[in-house]
């Protein structure tokens, strides 16, 4: 579990978080781009990863936004709405799926779903290893949700995609602990501890630079 006095540092975020979040909400970065799809974490929507998202358009990517409203949790649908966004972006191509928080918890499970079409995973502060009770948000998560943080209702599996997988995670993350987001050797291809807060990932333009640049080498050195 992550230290109770780093939960003070993802408050400080929360005022970048709303500022941040202003601008047009459609497809960023080249028309032909090659396309990538970024989901939101927990309570976060489309206006929350703006940072990360044109990030991700400055280095070439033709950047979606999820485009489901707020994420309020997994539902019994989830994949397959995921799925319908997928196929509406990829055309006859691949694409790079990043999630950030429990959103890459819910771009694991697309990738295992649509694996023919995903180029890649990426993870950001996910909870997607080991017991889900290892973050400081499970019970409101429970309250919200509506259902049991280690009995949702889609497939929680901890191994690896049978794609190429990226996980980013922060030894000074206040929100999920380290041990969860970065997961076991087998569980992905690469993990990369980023200097950083969890809101910071979808927050920040520093962080989302440094995200950006460790997608690029990882997706580089896989094609």
């Amino acid at each position: 579990m992550p230290l109770a006095w780093r939960r003070l540092s993802e408050a400080a975020w929360l005022g970048a978080r709303a500022w941040r979040g202003f601008g047009h909400l459609g497809p960023r970065g080249p028309e032909h781009g090659p396309p990538a799809l970024v989901i939101p974490g927990f309570i976060a929507n489309d206006r929350t990863t703006l940072e990360l998202r044109r990030a991700l358009a400055r280095d070439g990517w033709r950047v979606h936004p999820w485009s489901h409203g707020w994420n309020m949790g997994a539902r019994a649908d989830t994949v397959e709405r995921l799925a319908e966004r997928l196929e509406a972006i990829a055309g006859d191509g691949k694409v790079l799926v990043v999630g950030w928080s429990l959103g890459g918890v819910f771009a694991r499970e697309l990738a295992r779903a649509r694996p023919e079409q995903v180029l890649a995973v990426v993870s950001l502060g996910s909870p997607f290893s080991g017991d889900p009770h290892l973050n400081n948000v499970w019970r409101l998560y429970e309250w919200v949700a509506g259902h049991p943080v280690d009995a949702p209702p889609i497939p929680r599996i901890t191994d690896k995609p049978p794609v190429p997988t990226l996980a980013i995670w922060s030894s000074r993350d206040g929100i999920v602990a380290p041990r969860a987001a970065r997961g076991l050797n087998h569980e992905s291809d690469h993990q990369v501890d980023l200097n950083c807060t969890h809101m910071a990932f979808g927050v920040s333009r520093r962080a989302a630079d440094a995200v950006v640049r460790e997608i690029h080498s990882f997706v580089k050195k896989r094609r």
